[in-house]
C-alpha cells in the first residue's frame, strides 16, 4: 500500500473517531432507526437533522423548506417535511445513502 493511501486511511479513521465522539445516545438511536429494515418513515425529521449536524454536516438553508447538508465535499439536498414533522420513507432512504457515503456505521 502506498504511503499516500495509508495516510488517507489514517485520516479517515481519525475523522470517523471524531464523529463518533460527538454523537450522543439519542443520535445513536436515531441512526439505528434510519438504518433499520424495513425503512421507517415515522422518524421525526428534527432528530435526523440533529444527527447529521452532530456528525459534522454543515447545514445550508435554501429557498422555502429546502435544506442542504454538506460533509467533506458531499452534498444532499432535501425538503423539510411540512405540515407534518415525520420524515417519509424516501427521505429516510436518501439520508441512509448519504450516511453511507459519509462513512458512518452503527
Amino acid at each position: 500500500m502506498s504511503r499516500r493511501r495509508c495516510a488517507g486511511i489514517v485520516i479517515a479513521h481519525c475523522v470517523l473517531s471524531a464523529i463518533i465522539a460527538r454523537v450522543n445516545g439519542t443520535h445513536r438511536k436515531t441512526l439505528e432507526k434510519v438504518l433499520s429494515e424495513p425503512v421507517n418513515g415515522n422518524i421525526e425529521w428534527a432528530r435526523i437533522e440533529s444527527l447529521l449536524k452532530a456528525a459534522g454536516c454543515r447545514v445550508v438553508e435554501g429557498a422555502g423548506s429546502s435544506v442542504t447538508f454538506e460533509f467533506s465535499g458531499r452534498k444532499m439536498t432535501l425538503h423539510r417535511p411540512h405540515p407534518g414533522k415525520e420524515a417519509l420513507r424516501y427521505r429516510v432512504l436518501a439520508v441512509r445513502e448519504f450516511i453511507a457515503r459519509m462513512g458512518i456505521k452503527p
